[in-house]
């Protein structure tokens, strides 16, 4: 006689309930990467196994030094809950007590820390609550859930303060991932703010070099005009010199003005050949005109980029002029390739790869191609280079996540390589 063997899907045991409901809690949380529908989620659960009509889930706001109500449940009409609530407020004040202030026979243990309710704590009540949950990481209170549910009494009472542990400790470390990310993204725009700032030091001294030769020539113009009013030679040709140094200041600034206005990238899913064949149809008759030939290069079935199509038009029109003017009137080839890169770990890349015949970079000018103001460029008057236009190339190459590479050989040409992080195929 065989014994029929028990059927797994059968077992509707309250231990398997449990851990569907946390396995279901885990997943959802962890596929969330913002704190509000993260605190709505949280709150929504745990309102539901406390038996909750309405709550509330506070996070820390360490800038503003409260606690900001984040989610809510239930009609807010019926409560009485603020939208902020002081760090010295009774409730938060007592859950980040240490244990021994607040243990008593009216509070449950929740992972260490423990739960109040209105015998314990009479401020729950006048907030119109029942029970405060907190959520502590690394020894702080970084954020506490509201119920207007009475703890359960009896048999019944254990496991759903087991389970209310669980989630709520569950809920605990996802909040604390995401602040933990919004700390890290704060510190990454406060360390570029401190950078732009140190650069704009930089182009504010490098702007008053600049400046200085043209405010020369336009004073000593001012200053000689009334006596040589008469001379027609010297009226005309210092007044084609003053306006090309007037010319060189607005550009100057113009540039100025592009590098220091911090512009968030736009981004929109693009076709990296499309904005490499437009820049290259743009520049095609002063190609001509200088006896350069264009070559063109481009790989097919290249994923699309997310990137701010004017932003990255302007990388690319700014490094094939550089090669146009590094060629000068000799002639020579301008060559542009895309391609796709394949990074460790499965990431895809797109490569556009610019190469021209020209004069070349001497090895020791490499490493400063992309600092304010430095520039190999020695034409006079209004087309002198100003020593912007790859520091801007290379700050919009940066500001989309990717990478720009040089490579030359002096009398041979330039190589510039930018490389950007391409959608999955």
């Amino acid at each position: 006689m065989s014994t029929r063997p028990a059927n797994p899907a059968s077992d509707s045991s309250p231990t398997t309930e449990f851990f569907d409901q946390l396995t279901r809690f885990s997943i959802d949380l962890g596929a969330m990467t913002d704190l509000g529908p993260l605190s709505e989620r949280a709150l929504q659960e745990l309102s539901r196994v406390g038996g909750a009509t309405h709550g509330a889930l506070y996070l820390l706001d360490r800038e503003h030094e409260y606690y900001r109500r984040a989610a809510t449940t239930g009609s807010p009409a019926k409560t009485k809950l603020p939208e902020s609530i002081a760090l010295d407020h009774p409730v938060p004040h007592r859950l980040s007590s240490p244990q021994s202030e607040i243990a008593s026979h009216h509070t449950a243990s929740f992972g260490g820390s423990f739960a109040l309710d209105v015998s314990d704590e009479p401020a729950l009540a006048a907030l119109g609550m029942a029970l405060a949950l907190p959520h502590i990481s690394r020894g702080q209170l970084i954020a506490f859930s509201l119920l207007d549910a009475a703890q359960p009494r009896g048999q019944h009472a254990a496991s759903v303060h087991a389970l209310l542990a669980v989630l709520a400790q569950t809920a605990t470390n996802a909040v604390d991932r995401l602040m933990l990310y919004e700390d890290l993204h704060r510190s990454h725009l406060l360390m570029k703010r401190t950078d732009r700032l140190k650069s704009l030091e930089t182009i504010a001294g490098g702007f008053a070099h600049e400046i200085r030769n043209p405010l020369t020539s336009i004073k000593t113009f001012i200053q000689l005009a009334p006596e040589r009013k008469d001379d027609p030679d010297f009226i005309r040709d210092f007044s084609r010199i003053v306006l090309d140094d007037v010319y060189r200041i607005e550009r100057l600034i113009d540039e100025i003005l592009d590098y220091a206005r911090y512009m968030e990238p736009k981004l929109t899913e693009e076709d990296i050949n499309d904005i490499v064949s437009s820049c290259l149809y743009f520049i095609d008759v002063k190609a001509d005109t200088k006896g350069i030939r264009i070559e063109k290069e481009l790989a097919t079935n290249l994923p699309r980029v997310m990137l701010d199509r004017q932003q990255v038009k302007q990388v690319f029109l700014n490094l094939f002029l550089n090669a146009l003017d590094a060629m000068g009137k000799a002639g020579g080839f301008l060559r542009v390739r895309t391609k796709l890169l394949n990074r460790p770990g499965g990431r895809v890349w797109v490569q556009v790869e610019t190469e021209d015949t020209g004069e070349g970079i001497p090895e020791g000018n490499l490493e400063h191609i992309f600092d304010p103001f430095f520039t190999t460029k020695h034409e006079s008057g209004e087309h002198e280079g100003t020593g912007l236009g790859l520091t801007i190339v290379h700050q919009i190459v940066q500001e989309h996540r990717g990478e720009i590479e040089v490579r030359s050989v002096p009398g041979k040409g330039t190589t510039f390589l930018v490389n950007l992080p391409a959608l999955s195929l």
